[in-house]
């Protein structure tokens, strides 16, 4: 069943539509593909889906996929890491990314050890967290980039040492104004993996 209803496909969802224009989604989630990448690194590229394939980078930006289309996004990534570190992230307009206003409220879980923390910052830190060599992955909603307005983030990160630990965070984003792309950047070391954005319909 495909994802995403429109009236060109509404038949497998049982809504009895005849065939219409494309883009009049319904609801679900729209696979969407940047307007442009950059990186550091060995090597990113642009799949024929959407999703950016990465190969040992130390930095990547994705160009425009905050846009008047949807409000709210989610985007997945899964990497490994060359070092333990923890990826961070900055929202960015026309490139370039903003440096102020973000807060985190965090809560670690590894083994029988739960903790927590609250600070600001000048990004989303450790918006994913990555141990040496091990795999590594996140799913986080971004409630509102795309509009003038302060944006809320919510972010669940796992990684596989000590078998399985996980990072739940929160992030504010104080500064109203509509961004159109993010920027990702580790503490330290580089990451292969993939990466996907998806609009949010409806929402």
């Amino acid at each position: 069943m495909p994802l995403v209803a429109t009236r060109s496909n509404a038949g497998a969802f049982g809504l009895g539509w005849g065939a219409a224009g494309a883009g009049e989604e319904l609801g679900g989630m729209v696979l969407l593909t940047p307007t442009s990448i950059a990186y550091t690194g060995t090597s990113a590229s642009i799949g024929a889906n959407g999703s950016v394939e990465f190969n040992a980078i130390t930095a990547l930006t994705l160009n425009g996929v905050f846009t008047a289309d949807y409000d709210n996004y989610m985007i997945a990534w899964r990497g490994d890491n060359s070092v333990s570190a923890g990826w961070r992230a900055q929202f960015t307009l026309a490139t370039t990314p903003s440096t102020t206003g973000y807060t985190r409220q965090y809560i670690s879980a590894n083994g029988t050890s739960v903790t927590a923390a609250r600070a600001t910052s000048t990004s989303m830190e450790s918006i994913v967290a990555s141990a040496a060599t091990q795999r590594a992955g996140f799913t986080v909603y971004l409630f509102g980039p795309s509009l003038a307005q302060p944006t809320a983030v919510r972010s669940v990160s796992v990684r596989d040492d000590s078998s399985a630990r996980i990072f739940d965070s929160a992030f504010t984003h104080s500064v109203s104004t509509a961004y159109d792309g993010i920027y990702f950047f580790p503490s330290s070391g580089d990451s292969t993996g993939l990466v996907s954005v998806y609009g949010l319909v409806g929402s």
